[in-house]
């Protein structure tokens, strides 16, 4: 099962080291404890949108790229996970395992194209 709160705390944890900054750092500037940060970047945790909002804005990041980042995220998460159903049943030790794929941005860019393969079938998904 994909979890949207896992997807969003990856992408807000990407959004935060990139910057270099501290977990200390934005919490103190989110105004939000550096413990519950923590479990909200690990996905242990539901943001609310006004603490998503507050994520954000100590980040300085427009609350719809990070959505649009997590959109691109869950899709590719889907398409693997609906790869990996629909490849034929093998046993345990030889089932093929799919790494998460992450999308940084796709914005401003015509095309990209990604492949997600598996034993039997490749999967092209095109992010426009």
């Amino acid at each position: 099962m994909i979890l949207l709160r896992r997807l969003l705390g990856d992408v807000l944890r990407r959004q935060r080291q990139r910057q270099g900054r501290t977990l200390r750092e934005v919490s103190s500037s989110a105004r939000v404890s550096l413990g519950y940060l923590s479990e909200v970047e690990r996905g242990q945790k539901e943001a609310s949108s006004e603490l998503l909002s507050a994520i954000c804005d100590a980040l300085e990041v427009r609350m719809s790229q990070v959505m649009r980042e997590v959109s691109d995220e869950l899709s590719l998460a889907e398409l693997a996970e609906s790869a990996a159903s629909t490849t034929e049943k093998v046993p345990a030790p030889m089932r093929p395992v799919l790494n998460p794929v992450s999308v940084t941005s796709v914005t401003g860019v015509p095309e990209e194209r990604v492949t997600i393969k598996t034993p039997k079938e490749a999967v092209d998904v095109v992010a426009a």
